[in-house]
């Protein structure tokens, strides 16, 4: 017991700073099988997680896989700062299935406008649930997620539409790549949008021994970009992968007399690249990423070296 009482599940189970352990954080916390937890087992694992917090004895003898277990339950439907249960298409845990179907019907029905602006709406409305359950800043304006909502929308709408019709003479595997383009530039407006405060106030900057030496915009930026690399390089295995193989399909004319086949293929296609794609683009970055002193604010600098 003494052993499970100096456990701080508080950081990440496994060794952050490498990828592997890394990739197998993200691989517990977007695990889709954590939705079919009901709402009684989500409030045992909040039970544990707060009175192992607390220092207090458990209500029935715990081992330590139980307790990580408990702690990865309640990461995946509780929000980090204030403990509320989210909303369970806005969980992390949510991400694989959701952006399955939604991906998939991007990439299937492409080639109508009204579709396109349907999917591309679907998708940005999905993202603003995702942002906001999610969020940093629990104190964050709703008024700022509908803002960076409205401008990814209008962003990915008109580049999906603009492209489409620029490609209308390309041949059809150009026609299939739209999709990705469009999901492209809408994160590159969107995630910008949404961490403006960061943008304009600055990010904390840390030491070694955890010390706040101020808030950095330069740390700001470089953390923004490194968020929306990392959505794009999620999004592309199977944005990438799966209108190649689809147009093959298409050219052996599977889907001539079979119309109905070609969007299970794309989800499912969709479902299998995400499963994997989607932890390990999540790792690709450490949550604390270090920064040279010399790239940071001048009175940052002077903070450092005294």
């Amino acid at each position: 017991m003494s052993q499970i009482k100096d456990v701080n599940i508080d950081v990440p189970r496994w060794d952050q700073s490498t990828y592997i352990g890394r990739a197998k954080h993200f691989f517990t916390v977007t695990n889709p099988l954590n939705l079919f937890y009901s709402s009684q087992k989500l409030d045992e694992a909040r039970d544990i997680v707060i009175r192992h917090r607390a220092g207090k004895s458990q209500k029935s003898h715990l081992t330590l896989e139980e307790l990580w277990k408990a702690k990865h339950i309640y990461d995946s439907a509780f929000h980090p700062i204030t403990g509320e249960k989210t909303f369970i298409i806005g969980r992390m845990s949510a991400q694989v299935p959701m952006n399955m179907v939604i991906t998939g019907c991007m990439m299937a029905f492409y080639k109508t406008t009204p579709a396109v602006v349907f999917w591309q709406w679907i998708n940005q409305s999905f993202n603003a649930v995702v942002n906001y359950c999610n969020r940093s800043d629990a104190d964050m304006p709703v008024s700022q997620i509908v803002t960076s909502y409205v401008i990814a929308t209008t962003g990915a709408v008109g580049t999906a539409v603009g492209l489409n019709r620029m490609v209308k003479r390309a041949p059809p595997i150009v026609g299939r790549f739209v999709p990705f383009a469009a999901v492209a530039a809408a994160n590159c407006v969107n995630i910008p949008a949404m961490r403006q405060k960061e943008l304009v106030e600055g990010i904390r900057v840390f030491n070694e021994d955890n010390h706040v030496f101020g808030q950095s915009k330069t740390a700001a930026v470089e953390a923004t970009a490194a968020v929306v690399i990392s959505r794009i390089i999620m999004a592309a295995p199977s944005m990438a992968i799966t209108p190649i193989a689809m147009n093959h399909l298409e050219k052996r004319k599977v889907f001539l007399c079979r119309p109905w086949l070609e969007p299970l293929l794309v989800v499912g296609l969709c479902g299998i690249i995400l499963t994997f794609a989607t932890p390990l683009a999540c790792a690709l970055f450490v949550q604390r990423v270090p920064i040279k002193v010399h790239r940071l604010e001048a009175e940052i600098q002077g903070k450092v070296m005294t």
